[in-house]
């Protein structure tokens, strides 16, 4: 394990034996193949390596100092290659904190920027000292020091949920906004700690795995301003600052030296819950910046490694966020790796998404290459292997791979074109009834099942990045100006429609349109083939207040408004019903043994049974999934959309023999679900906008 001495030091340390004398401290040579700090018998061993430094100072503060109380020089003889390592006799892990210092050209031409002043932060820190109190900012220069962990943590004899990921119904959120609100009835607001008091919410609701934005320590405070006399801040998180140290401001109580603990039991309950823990996870750049910004970890070390620079030592800027990790440099790679192991190993989680991940696809140049070795190397190491891997499959230097992602058969991607068409198709764009059917059965015509199996696109219409569900169907525009930029930020091609009304508004019809449509994208998301995945507070119609690009609101903006969940309890009542729908059919998900009926895996019956042209200009369009369900028997379930605004008829094949169609749902209609309408015609009407879905059951 990473944060743990091998096996071989392990031994070597019970024996261990002062053989120089720094500072005053008893030290000797330290355990090199164990990166960071960590607690040996007698005391702690600090390992770094750098490739171009000429000098390395350990540095010891008590906690909370601003000045060092000891510095350590690692002598020539305790480096070997490029890596400094130094057992420390006589430390208390609870007594001090640690940074170094590295010496080295200073060459800008060169990619080299070290300064022998500098106060560096650990990369492989286990935790950030100062980050504890969210919204605390520093008087002065702010210095990232690190903290020894103690793990002890017990995880039981269970094993991980390794669920399939064409079956996860996935619903990210943001562990400060999903109970920041005093709406949310927890007591350990806005913490890991107040979402595991939501799991049974959670495991009512029927989600089967949870994508946690950025939990990696971030400085919430970097760049802080004010707008309009409202503190804004980096609210999202990511700008890392700490690839191996949990967010300490987002646990509930102080656990020093052993952070990390309060997520750990959050992840074991999950688990025991049934529901998996994927990350967001950002690899692509880091806080440091560009060359106005800060030095205070990567920089400092090897900045010709650790960022793609441009022939003239400038940062190339393919993240939007001033650098660009060299994700495929060897050193990078094997640190970005060894980062996944540990989370995988020491947190148990089940999965990443990797944010901006067409960057990680770079070489050190920015050139897009074939066959990326940390993605090949991710996709067959054998600690991950049981993981989920997920890409947002383009960056912001216009490399867009959806479709196209180095995948090996292990990856998948946000289908952005799922989002895009998705939505277009449901608020009644001309020409776009193909592209959903596409979408809605698997997009095969971009994930060729045969090369990317059943589970390469994760289906969404909404994300943290962009509207809310509620706010795609109240909003024609952005409404961004909270951020201070005078609503020149975010995405101004959100394929959103108000309904009629600009915002909030008191007109039932608008409302009641509004409800429709968001059941009819939930009905839709929840019946695509392949994972599905939305946004906390979607299933009741939390609002952004049209604000697309809220990473800097830690305010009501952000904060879920659990209030609406009774406003809205028959839009999260609906929503819940479509998830255990899903859940109870597994041909929704991927393709099963075939019906005993004869009919095919998917079948298309757009406004009349075996029709399968919609046409470009079709707003109607019909599918059938046929298989078998979990019981061997056959599993019929008829989708059919309507998003003109005037009512519809369909028609759909004759039910086998000894069965009969029943209407499940309808959004167009109110009641408890199931509906369990029997349909005896073969055919129906549908409302202007509406969704339906059918199955059979057998005849009485």
């Amino acid at each position: 394990m990473l944060n743990k001495v091998h096996e071989s030091d392990s031994l070597w340390g019970h024996r261990l034996q002062p053989l120089d004398e720094i500072a005053g401290f008893q030290v000797r040579p330290g355990f090199y193949r164990t990166n960071g700090a960590v607690q040996g018998k007698g005391g702690v061993s600090f390992t770094i390596s750098s490739h171009y430094a000429t000098g390395c100072t350990l540095l010891l503060f008590h906690p909370r100092a601003r000045e060092p109380y000891a510095r350590l020089p690692f002598p020539d003889n305790y480096r070997i290659g490029s890596t400094y390592s130094m057992f420390v006799f006589g430390l208390n892990i609870e007594d001090f904190e640690y940074a170094y210092q590295f010496d080295g050209p200073y060459d800008e031409a060169r990619g080299h920027r070290f300064d022998k002043h500098a106060v560096l932060l650990d990369p492989y820190a286990r935790a950030v000292t100062e980050q504890r109190v969210w919204g605390e900012k520093f008087e002065g220069e702010h210095i990232y020091k690190a903290r020894v962990v103690e793990n002890n943590f017990d995880w039981g004899a269970k094993k991980q949920l390794e669920n399939k990921l064409e079956d996860l119904i996935i619903y990210e959120m943001h562990v400060r906004g999903f109970t920041m609100s005093p709406s949310s009835g927890v007591t350990a607001r806005g913490t890991f700690e107040g979402i595991r008091e939501k799991i049974p919410y959670l495991k009512a609701l029927g989600v089967n795995a949870i994508e946690l934005m950025p939990i990696f320590e971030f400085d919430e405070m970097d760049s802080a301003r004010e707008h309009d006399g409202r503190q804004l801040l980096d609210y999202w998180g990511y700008n890392t600052v700490c690839f191996f140290a949990p967010n300490t401001s987002y646990s509930s109580v102080q656990e020093h030296n052993h952070e990390g603990d309060e997520l750990k039991r959050l992840i074991r309950e999950l688990h025991e819950n049934g529901i998996e823990v994927i990350l967001d996870v950002v690899f692509n750049h880091t806080a440091e910046g560009n060359d106005l910004g800060p030095t205070f970890s990567f920089k400092g070390i090897d900045n010709k490694i650790y960022y793609m620079l441009t022939p003239e030592g400038y940062y190339y800027n393919f993240s939007g966020c001033g650098n660009s990790v060299n994700c495929n440099h060897p050193i990078v790679r094997q640190f970005i790796m060894d980062c996944l192991r540990y989370w995988v190993v020491e947190y148990r989680v089940d999965g990443f998404r990797f944010d901006l991940a067409s960057i990680l696809s770079r070489d050190q140049n920015g050139a897009p290459m074939e066959n990326p070795p940390l993605l090949e190397n991710m996709a067959f190491d054998q600690i991950l292997s049981g993981v989920k891997l997920i890409a947002e499959a383009w960056d912001a230097g216009g490399l867009y791979q959806v479709g196209t992602f180095p995948s090996w058969n292990r990856w998948a991607e946000w289908n952005g074109r799922y989002r895009d068409d998705m939505r277009r198709f449901l608020k009644g764009d001309d020409g776009m009834a193909p592209a959903a059917v596409a979408r809605i059965t698997g997009s095969r015509d971009i994930y060729d099942p045969l090369v990317r199996g059943q589970s390469a696109s994760v289906n969404f219409l909404t994300c943290h990045d962009g509207f809310t569900l509620y706010d795609l169907y109240a909003y024609n525009m952005k409404h961004n100006d909270a951020n201070g930029w005078n609503n020149t930020d975010g995405d101004n091609n959100g394929n959103s429609w108000n309904c009629g009304c600009e915002g909030e508004t008191q007109d039932p019809q608008i409302e009641a349109l509004r409800r429709r449509m968001i059941k009819n994208a939930f009905a839709t998301l929840l019946c695509s083939r392949g994972p599905a995945m939305f946004y906390a507070g979607d299933e009741f119609c939390n609002t952004q207040y049209g604000n697309n690009n809220a990473y800097c609101q830690d305010n009501e903006i952000s904060w879920l408004d659990w209030g609406r969940r009774e406003q809205y309890a028959d839009v999260y009542a609906f929503a819940q019903f479509m998830i255990h729908f899903r859940k109870a059919h597994p041909v929704l998900r991927k393709p099963t043994e075939p019906a005993a009926c004869g009919f095919a895996d998917i079948s298309y019956h757009h406004g009349r049974a075996w029709n399968a042209d919609c046409g470009n200009n079709a707003r109607l369009i019909g599918l059938l999934y046929a298989g078998r369900d979990d019981r061997g028997e056959d599993d019929l379930v008829f989708v059919g959309v309507n998003t003109y605004w005037e009512k519809l008829g369909t028609s759909f094949p004759d039910a086998p023999a000894g069965r009969q169609w029943m209407l499940i749902a309808d959004t167009a209609r109110e009641g408890a679900l199931p509906l369990n309408e029997l349909i005896t015609a073969g055919r129906y009407d549908l409302e202007p906008r509406s969704v339906i879905v059918l199955t059979t059951r057998e005849y009485k």
